[in-house]
């Protein structure tokens, strides 16, 4: 099963709202999902983003594919670096040496 991360559209017509599912590639856009783990609304000034960052590092783990427009959404808020790998927590050093 091949899971994806991508954007289900809410909202009314001409006045669209996003959620970030994580759903089977199989699925329709707006159809069934397995977790839902955040919001983008394009209207606002500036875009507001919120994605449960836990959450969508865990799903990434596992090996969920983002889409290209969840990746720029993940740049944004920081979950990916430029390199396209989850962003780690550096371990703090118990400074000896």
């Amino acid at each position: 099963m091949a899971v994806k991360i991508r954007l289900r559209r809410m909202g009314a017509k001409k006045k669209p709202f996003y959620r970030l599912v994580v759903a089977d590639s199989r699925m329709p856009r707006d159809g069934r999902f397995i977790e839902e783990i955040g919001y983008y609304n394009p209207l606002t000034d500036p875009a507001e983003i919120k994605i449960n960052e836990e959450k969508a590092t865990d799903w990434l783990k596992k090996g969920a594919i983002p889409t290209d427009t969840v990746k720029h959404l993940f740049k944004i808020v920081g979950i990916l670096n430029n390199s396209n790998k989850v962003k780690t927590v550096a371990e703090p050093s118990t400074g000896e040496a």
